[in-house]
């Protein structure tokens, strides 16, 4: 690789997936890794019968890629369609819709970037539980379709940790979908000592919504209303009613919302949440597109703890299924601890003295410091 041509860099999160050029400080492209799904079979048989409706909310990745039109990024999913599905590539971290793959590759590559693969070497960052099925398939994909002259798999904690100059660290990704604990030596990522959670800011979100829901606040997505202007200033919201529009899609458009919400008032709280101590904070206010103003109180501090406590989404209305996985998952200090732990000896005191913070929901206010409290107080106790 000279210095004229830059290498390609796309990293495909369970969220968001981010391209850009290798050596550049922010990446050049990020939209979303779900993508909008509309069976061809499906919408041809609803218009030749108009009453009948579709109830099938998930697509069949078997079907051939003719058979279904896919639409990729941020404005092709903002705009509503019939019987558009919202599907995503990825399930527990692990690709089980190549099509869907490669069809947000083109939009990376070919949209976004404006490049030729042809002519640029390629590094793509994958989790550190990828398989080698998983790799291979990633291989065959890049050289035999995108005829790309060279390609390198990274794993994301290996980046992490090169990206702050470091060859040995403990990288906390806090994700859309998971939160994972990696410890990295000298380069390569401790398998054995790698922890990872079903927790993240996807988890985070759904708790939100059903918190907002019990308290008799709904969220209304952006295409299902107007708002017009009766007087300077003074705005009415009418209600647009779409009768093809799928639950899956309906979803998509809340939990947008709902993420902008947590993103600008929730924040970790500086001690374990207790429910008579942030019963009497003051309340924040949040406008949501339609107009209507909510307010936020405890929750602002309730749904980030989850990540440190997470039998605490069990208090929450509509989340007792999480009763299921709950004893097997850990707050954030204890899955650090225990990655650590698992070390050897002789590298653990480097370890503890460089943790490092990666992914969206890692970015939360507060949650480094209260992060870093938690750790000095376990270390602390158990000497």
């Amino acid at each position: 690789c000279t210095d004229e041509v830059s290498a390609i860099v796309i990293d495909l999160g369970s969220h968001t997936c981010k391209a850009g050029y290798a050596g550049e400080d922010a990446p050049k492209a990020v939209f979303p890794s779900v993508v909008g799904c509309i069976d061809q079979m499906d919408a041809d048989d609803d218009k030749e019968n108009n009453d009948s409706e579709t109830n099938n909310n998930n697509v069949d990745s078997n079907k051939p890629k003719g058979k279904r039109r896919l639409y990729v990024g941020s404005q092709a999913l903002g705009f509503r369609r019939d019987h558009m599905e919202v599907v995503s590539p990825l399930k527990d971290g692990v690709v089980v819709d190549w099509d869907i793959v490669d069809s947000i590759w083109d939009h990376a590559l070919k949209d976004c970037l404006l490049v030729d693969p042809k002519e640029h070497p390629m590094l793509l960052a994958e989790p550190s539980s990828n398989t080698q099925q998983q790799r291979e398939r990633t291989a065959e994909l890049m050289f035999e379709k995108y005829k790309v002259p060279a390609l390198f798999l990274a794993k994301n904690a290996v980046l992490t940790s090169f990206a702050s100059g470091r060859a040995t660290s403990v990288v906390v990704d806090s994700g859309g979908g998971s939160t994972t604990v990696a410890p990295v030596h000298d380069g390569y990522v401790l398998q054995k000592a790698v922890s990872s959670s079903p927790i993240g800011g996807e988890f985070l979100t759904d708790c939100l919504m059903k918190s907002l829901e019990s308290k008799g606040i709904v969220i209304k997505p952006r295409y299902s209303f107007k708002r017009k202007e009766i007087q300077p200033g003074v705005f009415q919201t009418v209600d647009v009613d779409f009768p093809h529009t799928t639950e899956s899609y309906k979803l998509y458009s809340q939990r947008v919302i709902a993420s902008d919400i947590k993103e600008c008032v929730c924040r970790a709280p500086d001690t374990p949440y207790d429910e008579s101590a942030y019963s009497n904070i003051p309340m924040t206010p949040y406008e949501l597109p339609d107009g209507q103003t909510i307010e936020i109180g405890s929750d602002r501090f309730k749904i980030p703890d989850i990540l440190f406590n997470p039998p605490l989404a069990q208090t929450i209305p509509g989340m007792d299924n999480f009763a299921e996985i709950s004893p097997s998952v850990r707050g954030l200090p204890q899955m650090v601890i225990e990655s650590i732990n698992r070390c050897d000896v002789d590298i653990r005191k480097e370890l503890f003295g460089s943790i490092l913070l990666a992914g969206g929901t890692a970015s939360m206010q507060q949650l480094k410091e209260r992060l870093e409290k938690d750790l000095l107080e376990v270390v602390f106790f158990s000497f």
